[in-house]
């Protein structure tokens, strides 16, 4: 999937970005930040002056601080290996917080949406995306198949965000479903059925049986997608 392996890839950075109305010279912190691609996005694109991202996995932050030092973006980029619902991070230091497609990981999504309120400042943004339950519901089946695939330990819609977002004193801009779940999936699929087979092979280290049981998985969420079961969800808030 690229660098930026949340759905959408650049043009859903992009809108999350403007719909936040992230602005040049500001200051973010990236929640379950993975190797930094949001950041360095956000840094090169948006003119974003500094950005700190937290993540508790130790390889991907060492990854993201070799990324960060290779594109020469160290100086406005830093690590902090910690779990992102307690960060340690200083209370309102941020003009912004920043996530995509990672908070579906998160066990408290309470507590995460929690931890973002404390770190932005007054009247700053959080932003993310997120992977969600679309407005036709699983069954509690294709919720288990689904979230066993994928490794969630639960999933939130939108309403159920944006509830959390105002719980937490915070001014619900955007909620909004993408649009781009399902047309990605099919991108993925397609991406490794006509070209990319043997490199997808070679990751998992050429185990035919493994491809063939990732494959039935993923195209059972191709249909979860286009059945309206799963969304990318868009979410802008103001703290008051």
């Amino acid at each position: 999937m690229g660098e930026q392996i949340h759905i959408g890839g650049f043009a859903s950075s992009m809108d999350l970005a403007q719909k936040a109305g992230i602005c040049a010279d500001s200051k973010g912190v990236d929640l379950c930040c993975c190797n930094g691609a949001g950041m360095r996005f956000l840094v090169r694109f948006l003119k974003v002056s500094g950005m700190c991202g937290v993540d508790a996995t130790e390889k991907v932050v060492e990854q993201g601080r070799e990324l960060c030092e290779q594109e020469g973006l160290s100086e406005k980029i830093k690590f902090t290996l910690a779990d992102a619902c307690s960060s340690g991070l200083e209370n309102a230091s941020a003009d912004f917080v920043w996530g995509e497609d990672a908070w579906c990981y998160v066990v408290d999504k309470g507590k995460l949406v929690s931890e973002a309120a404390r770190i932005v400042k007054p009247n700053g943004i959080i932003a993310f995306t997120d992977w969600v339950e679309g407005k036709a519901s699983l069954t509690d089946a294709e919720a288990e198949r689904f979230m066993t695939f994928m490794k969630f330990p639960n999933i939130q819609d939108i309403n159920g965000y944006s509830d959390l977002l105002d719980a937490n004193g915070c001014e619900v801009i955007t909620s909004e479903d993408t649009g781009r779940y399902a047309p990605c999936i099919d991108l993925y699929l397609n991406m490794l059925n006509m070209q990319l087979t043997y490199d997808a092979m070679k990751i998992i280290g050429f185990n035919s049986e493994l491809m063939q049981s990732m494959a039935e998985e993923m195209t059972f969420m191709q249909e979860l997608a286009h059945a309206g079961k799963i969304a990318q969800g868009l979410f802008v808030a103001r703290k008051k």
